[in-house]
């Protein structure tokens, strides 16, 4: 009697906890469990042909021959990635700005348009607004809550549409299935900037979307250590436009970097999950506090895109914007009150941190363009971590006495 093949053998049949433990691992030839660091920048050939041959793609096994191309450990990073976004492949970068870069610029030429959401990281919101139109790409921003504004903001020439949702810091949502259709019915690429989400509660591929990316610094590393991001999609996108770019321009991500965001990614389920689950408490909370105007989390009923986040997302995810009264200065003492809560742009961390976008994140925008984003002087943006739910609440509730 032959033996049948264990269905678990093909990664592609794992649970994502799983996939995220043993996902793309490569062992060497000692068998090691924790994957290897290879830290080396190039690679000997065993013959001039060989060499030759690899230039020229035509070695048909796992080959290297420059680290700024691509590296043993970057590859396990890319692959764990893709398994987990349902992507064909990936591409890791030195960080996520350079990931949002890359997305964009590769899939454009002088002369392109580009249709963008206004609600934007200010990175993100400057790649799009400021540095393509250097290079003869122009761009129109709409408010991305209506997805008929995309479709009017169409022209000829749009090769791509770009957002990100939930958006950051205010956390409004952007339909990613319909604008998807849009796209695809003008011949552009739909580029989404998953990183509020994660990958465990949306799938923007799914959904239609060309490319996602991620700055993995925020949940994928999650604990402060490391900087990084990643693009994926389609293996012609990504080992075509997207791997000449990066391979040309050189925003590669360190060995060492992709070998800590492996790390992260086995405990990204847990983190993620326990997390948002302290996220949804906190967003209770604050709903119901007097000294507070509004506050928004995706799956929080106040929020005015409740049934499409319960559509297109799995969990409300770890952030939570909140608007306090007495604008910025409340915030401002309500932020400098905080013993648990620590003050710093970043999020998707182990800890808890908290920013006011207005002059921080989006500080280089005028206030018409600030406020034109739901960005007011009372706006606080907090990321929440792993501390117990109801110590991070009562520092809030310490904070919002002092106002």
């Amino acid at each position: 009697m032959s033996k049948s093949k264990n269905p678990l053998s093909d990664e592609k049949n794992r649970a994502p906890a799983t996939m995220l433990v043993h996902g793309g691992t490569q062992r060497s030839q000692f068998k090691e469990t924790s994957e290897a660091i290879f830290m080396n920048s190039g690679y000997s050939y065993p013959s001039s042909q060989y060499a030759e041959d690899l230039f020229l793609n035509k070695i048909n096994k796992p080959a290297h021959n420059y680290s700024r191309f691509a590296n043993p450990t970057m590859d396990m990073f890319q692959d764990r990635m893709a398994l987990l976004e349902g992507a064909e492949a990936a591409r890791a970068f030195a960080t996520g700005m350079s990931a949002v870069t890359n997305a964009v610029m590769s899939q454009v030429r002088a002369g392109d348009h580009i249709v963008a959401a206004r609600a934007l990281f200010g990175g993100c919101r400057y790649v799009v607004e400021d540095l393509m139109p250097r290079f003869g790409v122009n761009s129109t921003l709409v408010d991305g809550r209506d997805p008929a504004n995309f479709e009017r903001a169409m022209q000829p020439n749009t090769k791509v549409i770009f957002i990100e949702t939930p958006t950051n810091p205010t956390l409004e949502l952007v339909d990613i299935a319909a604008v998807a259709k849009i796209a695809k019915a003008h011949g552009a690429k739909l580029i989404v900037d998953n990183v509020f989400a994660t990958a465990l509660f949306q799938k923007p591929l799914q959904l239609g979307a060309d490319l996602v990316t991620y700055s993995a610094t925020k949940h994928i590393d999650g604990q402060g250590r490391a900087l990084g991001g990643i693009v994926l999609g389609s293996k012609a996108l990504i080992e075509g436009d997207v791997h000449t770019l990066l391979r040309q321009t050189g925003p590669s991500l360190s060995p060492f970097n992709a070998w800590v965001l492996l790390k992260g990614l086995e405990t990204l389920p847990i983190r993620v999950r326990q997390m948002t689950e302290s996220a949804a408490k906190v967003a209770e909370f604050l709903a119901d506090h007097p000294k507070i105007d509004r506050i928004s989390y995706p799956f929080h009923p106040s929020h005015p895109q409740y049934e499409l986040a319960k559509r297109q997302m799995a969990n409300g995810s770890t952030l939570v914007a909140f608007e306090v009264k007495g604008g910025r200065e409340a915030a401002f003492t309500l932020s400098d009150s905080l013993a648990v809560i620590l003050i710093s742009n970043n999020l998707g961390d182990a800890k808890s941190l908290i920013t006011h976008p207005g002059t921080t994140t989006h500080a280089r925008f005028t206030e018409e363009v600030r406020l034109e984003s739901g960005i007011t002087p009372g706006l606080l943006r907090l990321s929440v971590g792993l501390e117990d739910a109801d110590d991070l609440i009562r520092d809030l509730e310490y904070g919002l006495s002092q106002v």
